[in-house]
């Protein structure tokens, strides 16, 4: 495969964009708003089978001198990533569809806009065109939180565009370093230069204390639990699923390009982790909103994901990245199916909520095997991403392992408690006799009488069912996941492929 066409995995959504803006017509935006993701999706799966036998894919834009020329990367993982956050938006996009959201003018060429910034992020080879990229993805996020969700999105809309404009600085602070300190910023140099000292270390460490913020790890993630969830479901979904995951694709890419072992500061990673992951599981019992609760489960999922760079291992990075894949698809079947219930009954409270299990039955079956994944329960793909971590610590046989076991089945058993909580308040109880919608305007409601007609439409839980499903397969079959996933793993630590692919001209 000629890697010049990786350009289009970046050309084709920005250009869809900009249709999107020159053409009004709203069938015209929901073809594009589909056919972007579903391309390179569909690209990312032909990636994955080309990185088979083709470990690394690269191309020089403009044809420049490798190490000056701005580099385009995919290997396994990259390959991963695409696809699933285009399934992501794809579902995400589906249900935005269905509920209207798409409609609101230049929504669809801002979503196209951050997935053009989150594909370039992915693929580039480069620490400054990354930021540029990662701007790209952050920009038209700003509009989208302040169009959707709840009347506290724009008071929270204020804290989202201020903590990712300082996170961003800290971030370009960061490159800067690195290349002051070591001459480049071009990923596969630097691994050549081998692990890091001084200032170089400094540096480094600058950039992924800024990635850190940008993916929600405790305790800097008060702004993810507060905006995300005051957005649209549907919004909620595609964030999830975009934003926090592309700074923990870049963690991983960044800290194994320039660390072959633990770094001599791996125990702050660890503390990060561990906080997450006890924090995230134990402040869903003080939310009074379900997709509060999930919000906090996101930062749980952080934790859960930094095991893999703070083991270094292959096993640890494998296992980090199949838990990747089950958080990004569970969290957003969840959230896709509790936008379906606050679609229909007007709110997500858990105090205007009840007896969901007798009036919602697919609903109902469909957020207990999503809950189920989130505590690493079967019949889903959360069991063996846990199991899989927890493999990988104990075969360490060292005291940090069994620091990372505890605190994985701790919270493990914390988050039953707080999302039995949650189902109990939620689907559990007396049935409904009135239901009491949120007013976007006031924040009050108004009670109304409920009838057999308020069901949730069929079409409505669509997308949260498409993930579900996914995640129940990859119970079912996680084989070819795992052999993806250990794949990815060790072209992480092995950059022979990486560097050669990148400055060979």
């Amino acid at each position: 495969m000629n890697s010049a066409f990786l350009l289009l995995i970046i050309g084709v959504p920005l250009l869809f964009s900009a249709l999107s803006v020159l053409i009004t017509s709203r069938t015209f935006d929901r073809v594009l708003l589909l056919a972007a993701p579903s391309f390179v999706g569909g690209f990312g799966i032909v990636l994955l089978i080309i990185h088979q036998s083709q470990p690394v894919l690269a191309h020089s834009v403009g044809g420049y001198v490798p190490g000056l020329a701005i580099p385009f990367v995919s290997d396994t993982f990259t390959a991963l990533m695409l696809v699933l956050t285009s399934l992501t938006a794809i579902v995400s996009c589906i249900f935005l569809i269905t509920t209207g959201e798409d409609q609101y003018r230049f929504v669809p060429a801002l979503i196209l806009m951050m997935l053009t910034g989150v594909y370039g992020a992915l693929l580039t080879g480069d620490l400054f065109n990354f930021f540029v990229f990662v701007e790209v993805m952050v920009l038209p996020a700003y509009a989208l939180v302040a169009v959707t969700g709840t009347w506290r999105r724009l008071g929270v809309g204020r804290m989202y565009v201020m903590v990712n404009l300082l996170t961003s600085t800290i971030l370009l602070i960061g490159v800067g370093f690195v290349y002051g300190a070591t001459g480049t910023v071009n990923l596969a140099i630097l691994a050549q230069l081998g692990t890091p000292t001084g200032q170089g270390a400094l540096a480094i460490g600058v950039v992924l204390f800024a990635l850190i913020i940008k993916a929600g790890g405790a305790p800097f993630h008060g702004w993810l639990v507060r905006s995300y969830p005051n957005t649209s479901a549907g919004m909620m979904a595609l964030f999830s699923g975009l934003h926090s995951k592309v700074a923990l694709y870049a963690l991983y890419r960044i800290y194994t390009t320039v660390y072959g072992e633990p770094a001599p500061w791996v125990n702050v990673i660890v503390i990060i982790a561990i906080a997450s992951i006890l924090i995230g599981s134990l402040s869903g019992f003080g939310q009074v909103r379900v997709r509060n609760v999930l919000g906090f489960q996101m930062t749980a999922g952080v934790g859960h994901i930094l095991l893999g760079i703070a083991l270094l291992t292959s096993a640890a990075l494998g296992a980090g990245a199949f838990y990747m894949v089950h958080h990004m698809i569970t969290m957003s079947g969840l959230l896709l199916i509790m936008g379906a219930i606050e679609q229909t009954y007007g709110t997500g409270s858990f105090k205007k909520l009840s007896g969901l299990a007798n009036r919602e039955r697919w609903a109902t079956i469909l957020m207990i095997l999503g809950l189920f994944s989130l505590i690493g329960l079967p019949p889903t793909s959360g069991l063996w991403g846990k199991v899989g971590l927890i493999k990988a610590a104990t075969a360490t046989g060292s005291t940090i392992g069994w620091w990372l076991v505890s605190a994985i089945v701790v919270g493990a058993l914390i988050s039953l408690l707080a999302l039995q909580r949650t189902w109990r308040n939620t689907f559990w109880g007396q049935p409904m006799q009135s239901y009491h919608p949120d007013s976007a305007d006031t924040g009050r409601a108004s009670a109304q009488p409920i009838t057999r007609s308020v069901r949730i439409p069929a079409r409505l839980l669509v997308p949260g069912t498409i993930m579900i499903a996914v995640s129940v397969a990859i119970f079912a079959y996680p084989e070819p996941l795992l052999e993806i996933t250990a794949r990815a793993a060790a072209g992480l630590l092995d950059h022979h492929a990486y560097i050669e692919a990148v400055t060979t001209p």
